[in-house]
């Protein structure tokens, strides 16, 4: 004799095995990255270069002055992406800039701001764990 299952515990069963599989790409764990392939973290996340050579971790965003895309701007503003980066020779902080865009570098590493997410938007605010870095890292 088979058994059978009411529909409803069915469902939440399959609810309960997709959320858990959905947690499994969570920005917040450590994700190995091969240079020069990008890669996305939440605040707090940390992602590690493949070979081990360094550690990245998006600490916070410390400001986000860009023009909301509802709104009519004069400048486009600026948003500070914060990372702490962490190499077997020395650990310091960074800012990146979403209105430069332009690298920096740490020891032999250059990391890069690919984007910022979501874009700001004056009839949607969100809060601050809802940002999401792509970042991308290469040796020179």
């Amino acid at each position: 004799m088979r058994a059978r299952f009411p529909l409803a515990v069915l469902s939440s069963l399959v609810l309960l095995v997709t959320a858990g599989l959905a947690g499994c790409n969570d920005s917040s764990t450590s994700p190995s990255s091969p240079l020069r392939d990008e890669f996305v973290l939440a605040p707090g996340g940390t992602a590690t270069v493949s070979d081990g050579s360094a550690r990245i971790t998006f600490t916070e965003v410390a400001g986000d002055s860009r023009c909301p895309g509802d709104a009519v701007c004069i400048l486009g503003g600026d948003a500070i992406v914060r990372i702490a980066v962490t190499t077997a020779t020395r650990r310091a902080t960074h800012d990146l800039h979403t209105g430069s865009m332009a690298p920096v570098t740490h020891d032999e590493l250059t990391i890069t701001l690919v984007e910022l997410m979501p874009y700001p938007f004056s009839s949607r605010p969100f809060t601050p764990d809802a940002y999401r870095a792509t970042l991308r890292v290469t040796r020179p």
